[in-house]
């Protein structure tokens, strides 16, 4: 703001392995949104390394961000973000028009991953005629369909009860079963618990980082 700088992150400095399960939690202005924001190469960082799969993410102009978006990172977020006009199918299958991959193919990768969370039936439907707990299933659908190396995920339960929270949490711990890396930022305890590891942030920096005992969403639905 003028001549006044932020700092936001302080100094952040860990690293996911792949097939990881990791929550990221913290207070509102902890830095959760920055660092996600950092990750899903929307913001770059001031300083400091990122690397992502083995290829350093700096410098990037806005078209070769949105390359290495689709390219590796798929986004889940708290307001589904999907688009009113199309169908379920058409919105899972819309990453993929970005990857220049035909259209039929497009249609037949779309349908298998609507399949994959259950809504095979609500293929055709727009995201009007669905409930909150479908709409953000099409949506880590969506997510899937590129086949991305990470999923971010953005408070993926905050517009959504608590039953329907802990069927989206047993569908993204079944996609972490299947080897898929997945950050979950989130502020709900029991949702980062559903993780294998929390990173707790606290005015920019990690207060801590700990393993825990996850439990199954699963046992709750």
């Amino acid at each position: 703001m003028g001549s006044n700088s932020l700092h936001v992150l302080k100094g952040i400095n860990f690293t996911a392995e792949a097939g990881e399960l990791v929550a990221i939690m913290g207070s509102s202005g902890s830095g959760k949104s920055t660092l996600l924001n950092i990750l899903g190469m929307l913001d770059e960082a001031d300083s400091g390394d990122y690397t992502l799969d083995g290829v350093p993410i700096k410098n990037l102009n806005e078209t070769k961000a949105a390359k290495y978006r689709n390219k590796f990172l798929g986004f889940i977020f708290q307001s589904f973000n999907l688009i009113n006009y199309k169908s379920a199918l058409e919105n899972v299958a819309l990453p993929l028009y970005y990857q220049k991959i035909p259209r039929k193919e497009r249609q037949v990768r779309a349908m298998k991953y609507l399949e994959q969370v259950g809504l095979k039936e609500w293929a055709h439907h727009l995201p009007s005629e669905l409930s909150g707990g479908q709409k953000q299933r099409v949506a880590i659908a969506r997510a899937m369909a590129a086949e991305p190396k990470v999923l971010l995920a953005d408070e993926p339960t905050g517009a959504l009860d608590s039953t329907t929270s802990y069927e989206v949490m047993d569908l993204i711990q079944k996609i972490n079963d299947q080897g898929n890396t997945i950050l979950v930022v989130t502020h709900e305890d029991d949702i980062a618990h559903m993780c294998k590891r929390i990173i707790h942030l606290k005015d920019g920096v990690i207060e801590k980082d700990e393993k825990v005992t996850q439990v199954r969403a699963s046992q709750y639905v």
